[in-house]
């Protein structure tokens, strides 16, 4: 059974997935998420830490698809995939943006995002890609 933290992330996940997808802002998705959480009592509520990802994910989305471009060999933003985008998007801002989620869980947690709504290859994909990122965020700016 996933912890609430995972839980939290796979929401968070399907929020940025919705806007990418619509090419919409990932706030507006989440407002909406938000509103019919309130009003639908067969809605989940949209947890605290769902916000937050979502939102620290857009306050950083410049750099955050700067390092993914940078980093992914052999692949353009536009030619990945929506759900491995939007994962790594997730792993990175964990990564370097929330410093109470230690390294390995964020890549752990972004490589079963991956593995649950994704190819058979994007786990390994995922996890090379936020690998190498843990491995510079020394010399990353933030």
């Amino acid at each position: 059974m996933a912890g609430a933290r995972t839980k939290t992330r796979r929401r968070a996940l399907q929020i940025l997935f919705e806007a990418d997808q619509r090419g919409g802002d990932p706030a507006r998705v989440l407002a909406d998420w938000v509103g019919r959480s309130r009003n639908d009592a067969d809605t989940p509520p949209v947890a605290e830490y769902t916000m937050q990802l979502v939102e620290g994910v857009q306050a950083h989305r410049v750099r955050i698809d700067d390092l993914i471009s940078t980093y992914a060999v052999g692949w353009t933003m536009d030619r990945m995939p929506t759900v491995d985008r939007n994962v790594l998007r997730l792993g990175v801002y964990e990564l370097l943006w929330e410093d109470d989620v230690p390294d390995a869980v964020a890549i752990d947690e972004a490589v079963e995002l991956a593995k649950e709504f994704s190819t058979d290859d994007s786990p390994q994909f995922v996890n090379g890609l936020l690998a190498r990122l843990k491995d510079l965020k020394p010399t990353l700016q933030r």
